[in-house]
């Protein structure tokens, strides 16, 4: 592997621990967070991060990027979080998962349109399998669909799949680094979460220290570092290879399930595991275009190349949001 091969495996590793890492949401919750309380849970994990990393980065947004991190936070947290937990709680078994796990389509489409990442063969296909393992994963049989449910779980991989290619097609400003964008959106998310977690769900309840240690274990594992490793990710890959990461996330919180919940894998579960593995590693191989263009002896341009990343073109590849970018749900993040 050439030097270059090895940095990118390693960006690709790193930014792979996000999805992983919000995998752990659902058993984080259900062992030791307050019941019932998805909106407070999302508030603590937004909020406080953001405000950390605020405080770590010492920079403010300026002129338009007021607006465009209130527009991405809003997208990646704010409403994500929201129509994430209302579908997960009126949707039957996974079936939110399953439908967010058709994220790498909506964002191969946003791409196209936005990024000029033009969807191959190869990512629609990719795609299409990614969502088959995850639904064999969590998809388990139950009553009937609730139509509320279905359009908060369409509309919060909307939500997410068009943060991740806004993100990308804004870059960041000349000085700032992932850092303090993630600050940004994580704080603005947060405070728009805060008004609807008081509505919706009243004062915040008693916690004990159990509770304590997981909301500490979501805004700084969970939340601070896992968005910050994704934003990086956004930042240097295409927003395809990123999004496909995502299916990593219902896939760790079944394996947490068998091994410290005592959850049985079935084969069919093993099978689907296997398939959506295999679709997230496909994602990330490099296009036959870019390997054809060194071999004219052309070098392509970083996707991260310059303050805005959208001025620096980009090469399709394979084509999620995770099932679960985020939220306590019965299969990730």
């Amino acid at each position: 592997m050439t030097k270059n091969g090895s940095t990118r495996a390693t960006l690709i590793a790193l930014t792979a621990l996000a999805p992983v890492s919000w995998g752990s949401t659902y058993a984080v919750t259900t062992e030791f967070l307050p019941a019932d309380r998805p909106l407070f849970t999302g508030l603590m994990r937004a909020l406080p991060a953001g405000l950390l990393l605020l405080a770590l980065a010492r920079v403010l947004p300026r002129g338009a990027w007021w607006w465009k991190s209130a527009v991405l936070g809003a997208l990646n947290i704010g409403a994500f979080f929201p129509l994430l937990f209302l579908s997960a709680y009126r949707l039957p078994g996974g079936m939110a998962a399953v439908v967010g796990s058709v994220g790498p389509l909506f964002v191969a489409g946003l791409a196209a349109a936005l990024l000029g990442e033009r969807p191959t063969v190869r990512t629609l296909l990719t795609g299409i399998a990614a969502a088959l393992g995850v639904s064999l994963v969590v998809l388990k049989a139950a009553g009937a669909l609730d139509p509320l449910g279905v359009f908060a779980a369409l509309a919060a991989t909307a939500s997410m799949s068009t943060g991740t290619v806004l993100t990308k097609r804004w870059g960041r400003p000349a000085g700032v680094g992932p850092l303090a964008l993630t600050a940004w959106q994580l704080t603005a998310g947060g405070l728009l979460i805060a008004p609807i977690a008081l509505l919706v769900e009243g004062a915040p309840p008693a916690l004990d220290g159990r509770a304590i240690g997981g909301y500490l274990y979501l805004a700084l594992a969970n939340t601070a570092v896992a968005y910050w490793l994704w934003f990086r990710g956004i930042g240097r890959l295409t927003a395809t290879q990123v999004t496909f990461l995502g299916p990593l996330s219902p896939l760790t919180a079944a394996v947490i399930g068998w091994a410290a919940l005592g959850q049985a894998l079935t084969p069919v579960q093993l099978a689907g595991m296997t398939v959506a593995f295999g679709a997230t590693v496909f994602g990330q191989l490099k296009p036959r275009t870019q390997a054809q263009g060194r071999r004219r002896g052309t070098t392509p341009v970083p996707p991260d190349a310059g303050s805005n990343s959208a001025a620096a073109p980009t090469t399709p590849a394979a084509a999620t949001v995770t099932a679960v970018p985020t939220a306590p749900t019965p299969n990730g993040s």
